[in-house]
């Protein structure tokens, strides 16, 4: 793979991994289909570096609801420890608690783990997902505004969004979409609900590194030849994944996902008549 490869892939999935349209879906059809690096038995591990990228983004942007919740951690073993008890939990310690409970139903997928990373070989699916992802963001743009906040949100629609995030490991859904549209179906507050599907991402994003790290240690190692272009792809996805963040930031309340349906609609038409064309 060239850094200018790299480069490119890296700002794929920097743009994508935050914009509701499939960063994995994306990846894949840039190396499946238009070529960009030879697709062999490293392109997973890369992927998983390019996301480690965008949770970098994740954690500059969120640093203060990361910290609070961190002491937080902390502060409820001190009430263990000394059998102390609160009124009414801390929001931060609520918070961490719907992130522990919404990354819960991804340990359904790991039995299908090998499956699912087959799927990134199936232009065919990703295009069909695409079209999907399209469908729920066209919809989440028509539900009733919802005001539900870590104070007010239960555990079973923290379920619900961790579920979304589950189906979301399929490439072509997306993963910050499924969790936005999902958030919002149950009654998330739209910035609530952008902000709790990117921490959400993290226990996701770490997880799926280590797994790959352990496979990567299996079968060999990495190439250390290669850790210029790593670098490259990592920072390109951490920097244009921030800026992609605040941008749906901004989005996020004027209610106009919408407008991702059409893109998704779009690419995944090109998708299916490249896979047919190819």
């Amino acid at each position: 793979m060239s850094i200018f490869s790299s480069f490119l892939l890296g700002l794929i999935q920097g743009i994508t991994e935050f914009l509701p349209v499939s960063s994995s879906g994306h990846l894949s059809i840039a190396q499946n289909l238009l070529n960009l690096s030879a697709v062999g038995d490293e392109h997973q591990f890369f992927d998983i570096l390019l996301h480690l990228g965008t949770l970098f983004a994740v954690f500059v942007v969120y640093w203060k609801d990361i910290l609070e919740m961190i002491l937080e951690f902390f502060r409820a073993i001190g009430d263990l420890v000394h059998h102390r008890s609160t009124r009414q939990t801390p929001p931060a310690r609520r918070l961490m608690l719907m992130i522990i409970v919404g990354t819960l139903p991804l340990a359904v997928i790991l039995p299908i783990k090998d499956v699912i990373e087959q799927l990134y070989y199936n232009t065919v699916f990703i295009g069909c997902a695409l079209l999907a992802t399209g469908v729920l963001l066209y919809l989440s743009d028509r539900v009733r505004r919802g005001h539900k906040t870590e104070k007010t949100a239960t555990m079973r629609d923290t379920l619900l969004v961790g579920a979304a995030q589950a189906i979301a490991t399929c490439p072509g859904i997306s993963r910050s979409g499924m969790t936005i549209c999902a958030g919002t179906f149950v009654g998330f507050d739209r910035k609530f609900a952008v902000r709790y599907s990117f921490l959400l991402s993290i226990p996701a994003i770490l997880g799926a590194n280590l797994l790959e790290l352990m496979d990567v240690v299996k079968t060999g190692g990495v190439d250390a030849g290669q850790l210029p272009v790593y670098l490259v792809g990592i920072v390109t996805a951490a920097v244009s994944g921030y800026l992609c963040i605040r941008l749906i930031r901004m989005i996020a309340d004027k209610g106009k996902f919408g407008w991702f349906a059409y893109y998704c609609w779009a690419a995944g038409a090109v998708t299916l008549i490249l896979t047919a064309i190819l």
